[in-house]
């Protein structure tokens, strides 16, 4: 699906309205209508560059918003940008990531998405994407043992099942509990279960290659390497009765569900603890937090200083009038005002201002649960009226400059302290860390991969249709090797997929991802 949304001024399909709606209209006088493919269907993009009139204002993904520059539809802002102080706060971010667009001769005609104003070498989040997260009170039932490598937690784990085969309410639960429906996304090939478990190592999988600690290359076929580690990892907890048999079919939604009713014991995403850790939960000591083990090497993303890659534009189509308010609006949509109302929300509903001046969230269900919103700021319910757009040109984790910390709750210094509860306090003492990430530092396990702005290449036809056979394949592999019943029953599935990788031109693919991401190593070398 092409990612694009198009803001229209004058025509609708999704009318911003509610508190940000009341905001934007009342300094600006503007009505945001939003076109996105989630709501009107993909062909959206396609249509409107048929019909050369993309929108007023659109964000874009990379190569798009390339296609759209080569065909005139995106409006050089060069000689404007500058005159409006808040995006000129990220001059150097913006200028180093159009001097990246191919051709570009110095002009400016995008601006990045969730930029930061903290560095392209740090990581400022207290946790990163993917690291193992067990139930505390679990963790800690079996005496909060030393976990040395991945047979370690398959022990770890096992253990746990043994000892809670069900959840509180009877219904079967496991360590691991699988879904297909992410596979292939994002540029990789393969299942997203494994792919992003690399990163444990320290590895980075990049199309068909994986990225290594020390910036090599080596085929996601190399048996020494992560993917098959990681799979066969997911292999032996299968032998061991600990993966969810009813993995093989269920998708990303009846896992969330699963997960809420406790019965996923080893999460792996940051944000997968949101189905379960409420307040309640982080107090009594049952919330999911990050566990070490020994032999790991976390790789973290820095801070997207130079943005997340999506890239925000102005239609060519613009007349002058409207051109004008649109750098006005984009200017305020980058200030500290503006961000505050993004990522915290409206002052004296969801958040206020302690006597320090720094911030403390209130009503927290107020998204959950539709909290009604004063009249003064738009009525309606809060959800109703969140910002729409649901893109940032700054990031939460950039500094503010009201309170000199971010401008989402979570890095709010009282409101850490306020929901720090058991889990935290007791996972603190005992691994003499405030934070997860501060762990990792410590302890020499974390690998940070510095944001940088590059131009990569595009597929060409004869690599487009490699990467598309090589990934199903890849996929529908490792799919059934994590179910082999036993060690050589997978490695003759293992070698027999290698093969036929081999005749869909898996080593020329391979060959043309490691031209393509070297581009991008180089880079981030020079920042390091």
């Amino acid at each position: 699906m092409k990612k694009v949304i198009a803001l229209l001024l004058s025509m609708a399909l999704v009318e911003q309205v509610g508190w940000f709606g009341k905001i934007v209209k009342d300094k600006f006088n503007i009505k945001l209508n939003i076109i996105a493919p989630q709501v009107v269907g993909s062909d959206v993009y396609s249509a409107r560059t048929a019909a050369q009139n993309l929108g007023d204002i659109v964000i874009l993904d990379p190569g798009e918003f390339n296609d759209c520059l080569d065909t005139g539809l995106i409006k050089d802002i060069s000689a404007d940008i500058w005159n409006y102080k808040n995006l000129s706060q990220y001059k150097g971010q913006i200028e180093t990531v159009n001097k990246a667009l191919p051709g570009n001769n110095g002009q400016i005609y995008a601006i990045p998405c969730e930029m930061t104003n903290t560095a392209a070498n740090v990581r400022s989040e207290d946790t990163i994407y993917s690291s193992p997260l067990l139930r505390w009170d679990l963790y800690q039932e079996l005496g909060a043992p030393e976990i040395k490598d991945l047979d370690g937690l398959l022990d770890v784990l096992k253990q746990m099942k043994d000892k809670h085969p069900t959840n509180d309410a009877g219904d079967p639960a496991y360590p691991f509990v699988l879904w297909k429906d992410w596979d292939g996304n994002d540029g990789m090939i393969g299942i997203a279960n494994v792919v992003q478990l690399t990163t444990w190592y320290g590895e980075k999988i990049k199309g068909s290659a994986i990225l290594k600690p020390d910036d090599t290359f080596t085929p996601i076929t190399d048996k020494t390497a992560g993917y098959y580690k990681i799979l066969k990892f997911l292999n032996k907890g299968y032998q061991m009765g600990l993966v969810d048999p009813e993995s093989k079919t269920e998708d990303w939604g009846v896992v969330w569900g699963k997960m809420g009713a406790g019965r996923m014991y080893l999460m792996w995403y940051s944000w997968q603890v949101g189905a379960w850790n409420t307040q309640d939960r982080l107090n009594d000591g049952t919330a999911y937090i990050f566990v070490p083990v020994q032999d790991q090497l976390y790789y973290a993303d820095a801070d997207a200083y130079y943005g997340s890659g999506r890239l925000w534009g102005i239609g060519s189509k613009v007349d002058d009038a409207k051109y004008k308010r649109i750098l006005e609006f984009l200017d305020w949509y980058a200030s500290p005002e503006a961000l505050e109302y993004q990522h915290a929300g409206i002052k004296d509903f969801t958040y206020k201002v302690e006597s320090d001046g720094k911030y403390m969230a209130i009503n927290e269900n107020a998204n959950m649960d539709n909290l009604p919103v004063p009249a003064e700021y738009g009525g309606a319910g809060y959800q109703d009226g969140e910002n729409k757009i649901n893109q940032w040109i700054v990031g939460a984790v950039s500094t503010n400059p009201n309170t000199g910390e971010g401008y989402a709750k979570g890095y709010w210094s009282h409101y850490k302290e306020a929901t720090s509860g058991k889990t935290k306090q007791e996972w603190s003492k005992k691994f003499n860390a405030a934070e997860p990430i501060d762990w990792m530092k410590n302890n020499g396990k974390l690998l940070i991969s510095p944001n940088v702005a590059v131009s990569l290449a595009s597929d060409t036809t004869d690599s487009a249709l490699w990467r598309n056979q090589c990934n199903q394949e890849l996929c529908d592999a490792s799919w059934k090797m994590i179910f082999a019943e036993t060690d050589a029953e997978f490695d003759q599935m293992w070698d027999e997929m290698v093969k036929k990788l081999d005749s869909y031109h898996f080593q020329d693919l391979y060959k043309f991802d490691v031209e393509k991401h070297t581009v991008e190593v180089n880079a981030k070398k020079a920042v390091k």
